[in-house]
This record gives C-alpha cells, sequence and structure tokens, in this order.
C-alpha cells in the first residue's frame, strides 16, 4: 500500500493534531479542575437581627432607596411607610422614593423622602430599647 502525500505535510498535519490535542487536553483539565471546585449557589446567610445593629440616623436616607430596603436597614414595618405615605403597597415595593415621589406627589418635591423619615424617627421614639444581653455562662475554676 502506498502512500500519497509529500512528507513535509504530513508532518504539518500531524503537528496541527497534535496541538489541537495539547489544547483540548489543557482546556479539559481546567474545566474539570473548576467543576470538582464548584460547589454550587448557595443561600445567602440568614438575616441575624440580633447580630446586627439597626441604623437610627435617617439622614442617611436617600431618594434613590427603596421601601423595602429601608425597612430593613432601619427595623420598621414596610406596610408602616406606606401607610404614612398613603400609598398602596402593591407594585411599589420595587420603586425608588424618587420614583414614588414623581408619581404620587408630584406637586412637593421631597415629600415622600422627608415623610419616611419622619415615620422612621417617631417608630424608633416608640419601639422598647433593648439592651444586649450576656449570655449565660458557667465560669470553671
Amino acid at each position: 500500500m502506498k502512500t500519497s502525500g509529500n512528507p513535509k505535510q504530513r508532518a504539518l498535519v500531524i503537528g496541527f493534531i497534535l496541538i489541537g490535542l495539547i489544547v483540548v487536553a489543557v482546556f479539559g483539565w481546567r474545566t474539570a479542575r473548576a467543576f470538582r471546585e464548584f460547589r454550587g449557589h448557595r443561600p445567602p446567610p440568614p438575616f441575624a437581627p440580633e447580630a446586627q445593629e439597626s441604623e437610627t440616623d435617617v439622614s442617611l436616607i436617600r431618594d434613590w432607596m427603596t421601601i423595602p430596603f429601608i425597612s430593613k436597614m432601619y427595623r420598621v414595618p414596610p406596610h408602616a411607610l406606606f401607610k404614612a405615605l398613603d400609598i398602596p403597597e402593591h407594585k411599589n415595593k420595587e420603586k425608588s422614593l424618587k420614583q414614588l415621589n414623581d408619581e404620587y406627589y408630584p406637586e412637593a418635591e421631597g415629600f415622600v423622602l422627608e415623610t419616611v423619615k419622619t415615620t422612621i424617627l417617631v417608630t424608633l421614639a416608640n419601639q422598647p430599647q433593648q439592651t444586649p444581653t450576656a449570655p449565660a455562662t458557667s465560669a470553671v475554676p
């Protein structure tokens, strides 16, 4: 059986095949390594109210924030803020304070922001102060 073709051409084809196999091996190894390291999406850590102090400085509230965000930050129920604004909660959770102001109170600039700040101050003033308690541990002499 006689083979046809130029020996240089045959060497070039074999070289390209070897280079292709090396590339496949390298990227296959990297993929296998990444797959072993992949642990999937984990849920966020649980919200531990006792682990964090709630914010009390209402001057940090900005008009780009949403009611649910502010509610978590200041530990004030969101329905209390919507009630103070006289705005329905449905379909307004994702809107910023500025968007809510533009939609419901276009003639009163900054009304929503100031109402939210005032409501939070009143709510925080009416909440009982929680003092941190030390865990009961027994000392071993």
